[in-house]
């Protein structure tokens, strides 16, 4: 059964707080496998993240870790490591989204949307290696459709999400045969309380979409679930979950 196949294993969720990486943290505890989340300052929303895992008859903790800060991140994944007495997954998924036209992107906002994008996962994978070498684990990067097609306004966002999507491919060739490494790229997700930067009326997108919807939070869930459960020879893919928004 889905519901035992991660029964046993420890898994790491950065920014597992609320939204996607919420749901990630929950899927997994459902299937089983005690879970670490991470968080920057949504301290409330992870001790209840945390309650509702363990509610699911699994342990969970949260630990406050600044993916930006090669300190904190060492510290977080040591102290993941050294509670559960392993990393057997790592879903990297930590991250910002911005809009600015490309024109006016100051080296700041570019900079600081890489710093959490694309450097985060560098140095959390790196740190958690060791760990996941240890036990033929696997790792799951959350990149973007943005990664894969162009969006004008959110130019150093995609670019951050292609740098990732590029990096999970160098990963799954350099740190195999132990771990396999894989990215779910989502294309665009509703969430009931939109973050100022994206669009409160999402049914343009809706309405490009083959699937005649926009993705869900469970659709990601349900996408890692597989990269996690599923034949570890599978590694290096990127997988769009998109409900065909980038065919159009």
């Amino acid at each position: 059964m889905q519901s035992k196949l991660l029964h046993g294993k420890s898994a790491l969720v950065t920014g597992g707080a609320k939204r996607i990486g919420r749901e990630i943290a929950l899927a997994l505890g459902n299937a089983g496998a005690d879970v670490v989340i991470t968080y920057r300052t949504s301290r409330q929303q992870a001790a209840q993240t945390v309650r509702e895992i363990e509610a699911l008859g699994c342990r969970a903790l949260a630990l406050e870790c600044d993916v930006r800060s090669e300190a904190s991140v060492r510290k977080a994944v040591a102290t993941a490591a050294a509670h559960f007495g392993r990393i057997d997954l790592l879903v990297n998924n930590a991250a910002v989204f911005a809009s600015s036209a490309l024109d006016q992107i100051s080296l700041e906002q570019w900079d600081s949307v890489f710093e959490t994008n694309t450097r985060g996962p560098f140095l959390v994978a790196r740190e958690a290696l060791k760990h996941l070498r240890a036990v033929h684990g696997r790792i799951i990067n959350i990149g973007s459709l943005g990664g894969i097609r162009a969006w004008a306004g959110h130019a150093h966002y995609c670019a951050s999400k292609a740098a990732l999507h590029m990096l999970t491919q160098a990963m799954a060739k350099a740190f195999a045969p132990e771990v396999s490494v894989n990215c779910v790229a989502p294309g665009w997700i509703e969430f009931e309380q939109p973050e100022p930067s994206e669009p409160r009326d999402a049914s343009r997108f809706a309405a490009r979409t083959p699937m005649r919807r926009n993705g869900t939070v469970d659709d990601v869930a349900q996408a890692v679930l597989f990269f996690a459960t599923g034949p570890s020879f599978v590694t290096g893919q990127i997988l769009a979950v998109d409900g065909g928004l980038g065919l159009s």
